[in-house]
């Protein structure tokens, strides 16, 4: 049983993880209705480090756009990625440390009426911020600022409240600040590497790593799956904003918000 559960909540990270629809709050909400409340994948160990598998995919997706040292990037394309990676780590600054001070606390409100509220919510500010008449003035990482990756970094922290949906708060703070949805996208990929690597770790650090060989398998099972799920969700989301807004994904969260509303409040 606790490898089918790892391949289920293998396939639903892979999937929300990318999508700006709450991969936590999609994990925590799965966990209840597979009454996947106890053993090992329902540990915050589990859920947290199974994310390097999705991880691997954005990694294997742009190693070439990712890699200071390419051999086939000119000396201005190599200057301009580590460019590209200062202007990541800038964005991680915000949640690097308010993360780490309100780690603990935010453990407290993994329930279902935080992740509801909070799909409601970003629900409407998608919609929102599609009908605004805002003019688009990045259209990719070069032409950012340090200022924008900032400010973009100060959005991301506001997805360390379940539900919220850390590509979906740096993808609304960047249209904000006037960046392409298409680059929009890309940045929150990029600025994922560093944060969930960094998240991983920190549970690693604070439940260690001593599992049983079983555990092992299953954890192993469920990061192989997120990985190649991801593959599939990020191609899919780089085609999607390419011809369409987010107005979709507002639509979906409200939805999913109000039968989790119901489910809760009347099962």
């Amino acid at each position: 049983m606790e490898m089918i559960k790892s391949i289920i909540l293998g396939i639903v990270e892979g999937i929300t993880e990318w999508l700006p629809i709450s991969s936590t709050g999609h994990m925590i909400l799965v966990n209840e209705f597979i009454r996947n409340h106890n053993g090992f994948t329902a540990s915050d160990l589990y859920l947290y480090v199974i994310q390097l598998g999705a991880i691997l995919a954005v990694v294997t997706l742009y190693f070439k756009t990712l890699n200071p040292f390419s051999p086939s990037k000119t000396k201005m394309e190599k200057a301009d990625t580590w460019s590209m990676w200062f202007k990541v780590v800038v964005a991680c600054l915000p949640a690097a440390v308010i993360g780490l001070l309100l780690d603990s606390v935010m453990e407290h409100f993994e329930n279902w009426q935080v992740v509801s509220a909070m799909l409601i919510l970003y629900g409407v500010a998608f919609i929102f911020i599609e009908k605004l008449d805002k003019k688009t003035t990045v259209h990719s990482v070069k032409e950012m600022s340090y200022k924008t990756a900032l400010l973009i970094g100060a959005f991301q922290v506001l997805s360390i409240i379940p539900g919220t949906s850390r590509s979906g708060s740096t993808i609304l703070g960047a249209m904000l600040l006037g960046c392409s949805r298409s680059m929009a996208a890309e940045f929150s990929f990029f600025l994922a590497i560093p944060v969930m690597f960094g998240v991983s770790l920190l549970k690693i650090l604070k439940y260690g790593l001593m599992m049983s060989a079983s555990d092992a398998a299953v954890l192993l099972v469920g990061m192989i799956v997120a990985y190649v799920v991801s593959l599939v969700s990020i191609k899919f989301l780089v085609n999607y904003v390419r011809s369409h807004d987010f107005k979709f994904f507002g639509i979906y969260r409200i939805i999913l918000g109000i039968l989790v509303i119901l489910y809760f409040v009347l099962v």
